[in-house]
């Protein structure tokens, strides 16, 4: 199956987010393989530069060299899929500015549910990011859960143990697109968050 078929935008109508950039991982995937779910911020703002479009898109780049910081080195993110982890965006459309508002995250939330749902043995979730975060703990709150992540900057709250329905949640920082990289101490702390998630998932 494809997950960009089982999950269909509705075609909500959001603000502050461009909606002609609208995205969905378009890549064949075995639902029960996936043990590492990671989310990051929304779509990429450049056509052709999102999750599985290929080595030059540069979600691709910068996410294998995440993963390959923290001791996995992945040949494209089909590989990485094939080892059980599956990446996505909170928010399926491109930014227009340099945040997300937080309406558009929540409407947008109703669709990283849906395609969510389809993973039913996922042991992590890598939560790339403010936006990633907010997401998830919308949909938790929608479903009257317990709050996933607690409220704070990242840097206090990474390394917290916190869980939801039933798998570990990682808050991190942004590993996909042209930000990552600039701060070598967020490389470092991205790779410990991501070789644990991986750690997680293997059993270890």
């Amino acid at each position: 199956m494809r997950s960009s078929e089982a999950v269909v935008c509705p075609a909500l109508s959001c603000e502050g987010v461009q909606m002609e950039r609208r995205y969905l991982p378009n890549i064949a995937v075995a639902p029960p393989a996936v043990k590492v779910v990671l989310i990051s911020e929304a779509a990429a703002a450049v056509e052709g530069d999102d999750y599985y479009q290929g080595p030059a898109a540069l979600y691709e780049q910068t996410t294998l060299a995440a993963f390959a910081s923290a001791g996995l080195e992945a040949g494209s993110l089909r590989a990485l899929l094939e080892r059980g982890i599956y990446c996505t965006t909170a928010v399926k459309c491109g930014k227009v500015g340099y945040s997300v508002p937080t309406a558009a995250i929540r409407s947008c939330s109703l669709l990283l549910e849906r395609e969510l749902a389809l993973f039913t043995g996922v042991r992590a979730y890598l939560l790339m990011g403010d936006v990633a975060i907010k997401a998830v703990n919308a949909i938790a709150r929608r479903n009257r859960e317990a709050r996933p992540i607690p409220a704070g900057p990242t840097y206090r709250i990474r390394g917290g143990e916190f869980w939801w329905r039933g798998a570990r949640a990682f808050p991190s920082y942004l590993q996909a697109g042209p930000s990552y990289g600039i701060e070598k101490t967020k490389v470092a702390m991205i790779a410990e968050d991501i070789a644990a998630a991986l750690r997680l998932a293997s059993g270890g």
